[in-house]
């Protein structure tokens, strides 16, 4: 891994996590550029997915690690990804976000999911995705609408993480 291609991760409270990406009309060099810096910065963090807004750029491109909970795993950009067909059954489990830093919750996701998207090289691809790649697919795309994992708890445990969150921000920010 080479450190310049690391990029900063966005922490809660940046405001290009809350905005709605721009579709990408070309993928160019600079594309496949960020596509490597994601995929270098996502597996430096230890992190299994990342989405564009996480590095500070409001395009939909994603990162995820394929087949995370098995043996033969691989990392893969994905362009303009759209969910396209999910099941009706979904499971609970406990999700955590690089941008969301000491924080974990139970959260509800399809179990399968069918995507629409382009890869690296250009072409449409569609596939379809089960348990752990579908859910963290699903955490991304999120990303890409401005949709952090904690907007799907209850305004309950949103406003407690949201109020730890904003206390640890608190004693890192340096006062003048």
């Amino acid at each position: 891994m080479n450190e310049k291609n690391f990029r900063k991760i966005r922490i809660y409270g940046d405001p290009v996590l809350r905005q709605r990406a721009s579709e990408i009309p070309t993928i160019s060099p600079e594309i496949r550029f960020l596509m490597t810096q994601m995929k270098e910065t996502m597996q430096n963090a230890r992190g299994v997915g990342l989405a564009a807004p996480q590095v500070g750029e409001s395009i939909r491109v994603i990162v995820v690690m394929f087949g995370a909970d098995t043996d033969q795993s691989s990392i893969r950009g994905l362009i303009n990804p759209e969910i396209i067909w999910h099941s009706e059954e979904t499971d609970m489990c406990e999700e955590g976000c690089l941008s969301v830093p000491d924080t974990s919750a139970r959260i509800k996701r399809w179990i399968e999911i069918k995507v629409r998207a382009v890869d690296e090289e250009g072409n449409p691809v569609e596939f379809s995705a089960s348990n752990l790649t579908a859910r963290i697919i699903q955490h991304e795309i999120d990303h890409l609408d401005g949709i952090l994992f904690i907007d799907r708890l209850s305004m309950l445990k949103q406003e407690i993480i949201v109020r730890k969150l904003k206390k640890a921000l608190k004693k890192e920010t340096p006062r003048m």
